[in-house]
């Protein structure tokens, strides 16, 4: 038997209105009287119209994300998945809807950003794209829709202020370098990657930054760039083993490519960390999965998503225009095997 909000108001003997406010969390009713009634709804398995609820309130209780294609691509979702996944279960704790879209449409190249407001779909967007064109950004900008952006700050963005919560991606590319000159490298390679969204670029600045405070430089050590896949890592070394000469170190600027470097050198009978101490980037599981177990920067990506949703709710929550905030959760350092200490 479906129950109704009758009958929760018959069995909390109150009024059915009363049972309405306190579903809709409505300021009205005592705190008290709302834990009572929403207690006696979840007991008898009550199941709350959606559809009446944005109806009534105007909210339909939904947050959208728009993310990367490359979540979805298998040569790099192992680290962006993680991203995801956390997002969403944020979210679902404060008990809102999630709808997973890409910027585009790729069989109506339809813009998703403009469909999801136009359609009144959502309450809030959370955006992670490296990059976004002007049209999107006017769509947000234009709508009273709140946003706010996760892990990128594309370029459109770099003159706005917009709400923004990262990955300090300078200060990880400063660690995993200071580590390794700590340990005594001089000779350190550094294996990037020339994607947009800036995270390489700064993670270099970083490692220049290590070598500019102690002293020292890094005009010999090679800086090479992949894709930031496995294979690009390992092709990269491959392709350059002449530049391995005297090379004590290599810093690859995600676990990705450092592991697809690592494999190269194991073909090549170059000890790790016994010849060539390695550092990685993201902590992805995988870095526990081989031998020797990779250093690696680790990205907290659980508190950039609980910031990220903490600050999206504020904003559908408030009233008022709110001083746009730009928050740079710090990474940590996970010190195994490959690095050698």
């Amino acid at each position: 038997m479906v129950i109704t909000t009758k009958d929760i108001a018959k069995i909390a003997n109150v009024s059915q209105s009363t049972v309405s406010r306190c579903l809709n969390n409505s300021s009205m009713i005592s705190d008290k009287t709302k834990q009572r009634v929403l207690k006696i709804a979840q007991e008898h398995g009550f199941q709350f119209n959606a559809s009446a609820r944005s109806l009534s309130t105007r909210k339909t209780h939904t947050i959208g994300i728009v993310c990367l294609k490359r979540m979805f691509d298998d040569a790099h979702n192992i680290h962006y998945i993680d991203w995801q996944d956390s997002l969403i279960e944020n979210l679902e704790r404060l008990d809102y809807d999630v709808i997973i879209s890409l910027l585009i449409n790729k069989f109506t190249g339809q813009n998703n950003i403009r469909k999801l407001i136009s359609a009144k779909k959502v309450d809030g967007l959370i955006i992670m794209q490296q990059e976004l064109d002007a049209e999107s950004m006017a769509i947000l900008e234009q709508s009273s829709i709140p946003y706010i952006f996760c892990k990128y700050l594309p370029t459109v963005c770099k003159t706005r202020d917009v709400d923004y919560v990262h990955v300090d991606q300078f200060k990880g590319g400063y660690l995993a370098t200071q580590h390794l000159i700590g340990l005594g490298h001089q000779r350190i390679m550094c294996i990037s990657a020339k994607v947009s969204g800036g995270e390489f670029e700064q993670r270099i600045e970083g490692y220049k930054t290590a070598f500019g405070d102690n002293a020292l430089s890094f005009a010999k050590n090679p800086i090479l760039y992949g894709d930031g896949t496995f294979h690009s890592g390992y092709q990269l070394i491959q392709d350059h083993k002449d530049q391995l000469k005297g090379i004590t170190a290599i810093f690859g600027q995600n676990d990705l490519m450092a592991l697809g470097a690592l494999s190269a050198l194991r073909e090549m009978h170059i000890k790790v960390p016994e010849d060539i101490a390695m550092i990685g980037y993201d902590n992805i599981k995988l870095c526990t999965y081989f031998k020797p177990y990779l250093t690696s920067v680790h990205q907290p990506f659980d508190e950039v998503a609980l910031l990220t949703c903490k600050r999206l709710v504020e904003l559908m929550n408030s009233k008022e225009s709110n001083i746009k905030q730009k928050l740079a959760v710090q990474p940590k350092l996970i010190i195994r095997e490959s690095c050698g200490a």
